[in-house]
């Protein structure tokens, strides 16, 4: 695998994207399909985020509905927030955002750091509750009432697919094999959906998988509840889930998924968050269960730099 490291950009905006492809070696389980994971955290701020935060602007502009001189609102735990911060800096757009304390220390201080204003929700014990985002979601909606602003709306946002698509795209550009499975957790479910009509657009006859924490199983029992999975499980089904587009949901054990962010690092040199290692928990389930010669894809998130205030890597 080749990339080009001489293609200049005029802003750091084209950076994102065209992030590295890996197999992993060592957390996969004997007799197991081949398992390539796309490292997001490649991108300009860490997260696969980037893509969405781009594309929304970008249509919004287009559109005529985001102009020079408006300002920016969204609800977020962070990593959106974080790109959309990126996004609106280098643009020009002041940037307003409805955040809760129940999300990572260093995702509000990025968020801080590209000149977000942040709105902070308090959470009850610094968990996601099913209410959590409902409530973020009114307060970013009724700040969006105001002349001048433009609510991006990530939830009902259907320009986010389009951001997410390219991930599908690069995985076939750079695999050039058939995709067996993919997986990926479901917050907005723009990744997922992206991704998934890439690979149907490809005649890919991929099995499409969702995935939640086991605490909140919303899609697959049809119950919420809370959980420390950052960007994932809302408290609600998002309106961007589209049925036809995947095969089946499943959960993932939070413990498992923290587990399995710190072997990525110390067994596979992937330094990634826990929706990251959710995300790669379940498709060595899938790769061991599909078989040699077969091939698994998911995502790896965002960076691990994001949760090192919190206990996922602590040394204690």
């Amino acid at each position: 695998m080749t990339y080009q490291t001489t293609r200049l950009a005029a802003t750091t905006l084209e950076a994102i994207g065209h992030t590295p492809l890996v197999r992993l070696n060592k957390v996969v389980r004997p007799n197991s399909a081949d398992l390539y994971v796309k490292l997001e955290y490649y991108n300009p701020t860490g997260s696969y985020k980037d893509r969405m935060a781009l594309a929304m602007i970008e249509e919004a502009e287009r559109s005529g509905a985001l102009q020079p001189g408006m300002t920016v609102v969204e609800c977020t735990g962070g990593s959106t927030g974080t790109s959309l911060a990126f996004v609106c800096a280098v643009k020009g757009y002041r940037f307003e955002v409805v955040t809760s304390d129940a999300f990572a220390k260093e995702k509000l201080q990025s968020m801080g750091a590209f000149g977000a204003e942040l709105v902070i929700v308090p959470s009850k014990d610094g968990k996601i509750t099913p209410d959590l985002i409902p409530t973020m979601r009114e307060r970013a909606r009724q700040m969006a009432q105001r002349p001048n602003a433009y609510f991006t709306d990530q939830i009902n946002n259907p320009n986010s697919k389009k951001g997410y698509r390219r991930i599908g795209e690069e995985i076939l550009e750079q695999l050039n094999r058939p995709i067996d499975a993919f997986c990926g957790g479901i917050g907005t479910a723009g990744m997922l959906m992206g991704v998934s009509s890439a690979l149907r657009s490809a005649g890919q006859s991929s099995r499409i998988i969702a995935l939640e924490p086991a605490s909140a199983p919303l899609l697959s029992k049809g119950e919420a509840g809370p959980h420390r999975v950052e960007g994932i499980a809302i408290g609600i089904v998002p309106p961007l889930l589209d049925k036809a587009l995947y095969d089946e949901a499943r959960t993932v054990e939070e413990a498992e998924a923290r587990e399995m962010a710190r072997r990525l690092a110390r067994e596979e040199g992937i330094f990634a968050g826990i929706s990251s290692g959710l995300n790669i928990a379940a498709a060595v389930e899938l790769a061991q269960e599909l078989g040699p010669g077969r091939t698994v894809v998911t995502v790896a998130c965002d960076s691990g730099m994001k949760y090192l205030a919190g206990d996922l890597f602590s040394m204690h």
